[in-house]
């Protein structure tokens, strides 16, 4: 069984609000993304870091509670989630981040990403390497205010694979060429050092390991036609992940590469865009995840090259973007998990929740909330705790103004977030309760 690596608990009440002993919220429309329908007029109370009672119908007495918040014609959703980020993409061109800035200045950039993941109403996040341990801390202890981590530390990479950040025309070792903050990755081949460099992970504090098992657009000795590590070499870091208690997530866009990571055990496979139906359905099969980035293609696609990032890139980011709705189809049709995860690079990661919009071209928008929640949350083992609004789950919470079932893309504009709450503490709160 999936233990999560992940500590819930929250020492600190960081920048946000102090931590009200009793929060009582009403009037809302309750969008609780278990499956329920949503519900006019419920409240919500929040006894310390938790959800202490929902009430459906009159919210009774108000008197007796630390705050009272109206949150008439607002809807109450959990905090979102995204199940693939770069904290450490602090610039889009991120083949070259790592020569125009160093490390002490990227930890700091990272540190705004934080703040403005927080503030776009995610709660929750999963690095997907580059982040290590450190980050998380940080925010643990309240030095930086920032949605709960899951952090990867540095992918593992084949040589010249999608972890391999050295130019044809670069000769050195590639551990010269990987900074000490950002987009970090560790090349390794063979069983035996993929086991180590996983072991490695692990011993650094990671959540969970991330593998790169096909090539891929932000790298520029591959395709993303291009299968990576064979099956031997997965199994070892699957292994190594199972041990501890985690999993592996892979970087895979095409069928093969997809294909390897099932047989090998993987939970997460990211991106996915190249796979075909027999892919689809063994990936429903297999009960693993599926995670689509299909937001960083659009992004890339439309404003990569004004960022810098180099033809031969947006090229394969273009080969992406035109499947990507089509294989997300395929692996709905065919009844798999599909979690939801951006991929966003530096100033693009303000785009996290246009995620969830791009993918109600498929799924619905409840639909698409709970890939986004419940989903998520379920992939990253922390399902009894956050990705439902549920008595005694985290007071992880947003209230958005009008419906988002009604129109998803109210998420992406931060106006729209009255307020938004995490383990009970108020980080942001523009309802008029006067």
């Amino acid at each position: 069984m999936l233990t999560s690596c992940y500590s819930l608990v929250c020492p600190s009440a960081g920048r946000g609000e102090q931590l009200a002993g009793t929060t009582l919220l009403t009037n809302v429309l309750l969008v609780d993304c278990t499956g329920a329908d949503p519900r006019e007029g419920a409240s919500l109370i929040v006894e310390g870091e938790r959800i202490g009672e929902i009430r459906h119908g009159a919210p009774g007495s108000t008197a007796g509670y630390d705050a009272v918040i109206d949150c008439a014609g607002m809807a109450l959703l959990p905090g979102l989630t995204d199940a693939h980020v770069h904290v450490g993409a602090v610039d889009v061109n991120i083949l070259d981040q790592h020569r125009e800035y160093p490390s002490n200045l990227i930890a700091l950039m990272m540190a705004r990403i934080l703040e403005d993941t927080l503030m776009q109403g995610f709660t929750t996040v999963r690095d997907a390497g580059g982040a290590d341990w450190s980050f998380k801390a940080a925010v643990e202890r309240g030095i930086v205010e920032g949605p709960r981590m899951l952090v990867s530390d540095s992918p593992l990479s084949q040589t010249g694979g999608h972890g391999d950040k050295r130019r044809m025309s670069e000769t050195q070792e590639p551990e010269l060429l990987c900074p000490t903050a950002g987009m970090r990755s560790v090349v390794c081949d063979g069983a035996d050092e993929v086991r180590r460099a996983a072991r490695e992970r692990l011993r650094l504090g990671a959540d969970q390991i991330k593998v790169m098992a096909s090539g891929g657009a932000m790298s520029p000795a591959d395709e993303l036609s291009a299968t990576q590590y064979t099956l031997e070499e997965l199994r070892a870091a699957v292994e190594e992940a199972a041990t501890a208690g985690t999993y592996v997530m892979a970087h895979a866009y095409n069928a093969a590469s997809v294909k390897n990571c099932l047989s090998s055990g993987v939970r997460s496979i990211e991106h996915g865009n190249l796979i075909d139906e027999e892919t689809a359905r063994l990936l429903a099969e297999s009960g693993a995840y599926l995670v689509p980035t299909l937001v960083t293609y659009e992004a890339l696609s439309e404003e990569g090259k004004s960022y810098g990032v180099p033809d031969p890139v947006i090229r394969k980011i273009d080969e992406a973007r035109e499947q990507g709705i089509r294989s997300l189809r395929l692996a709905y049709e065919a009844g798999a998990r599909i979690a939801s995860g951006s991929d966003l690079l530096g100033p693009l990661q303000d785009r996290k929740a246009r995620e969830l919009e791009i993918k109600a071209q498929v799924m619905t928008p409840m639909e698409s909330l709970v890939s986004a929640t419940k989903t998520n949350a379920e992939l990253f083992g922390l399902h009894n705790e956050i990705g439902t609004l549920e008595e005694g789950k985290l007071a992880d919470l947003i209230v958005v103004d009008g419906n988002p079932l009604q129109n998803i893309a109210a998420l992406q504009n931060k106006d729209n977030l009255k307020l938004i709450m995490k383990a009970g503490t108020i980080i942001k709160n523009a309802i008029d309760d006067s």
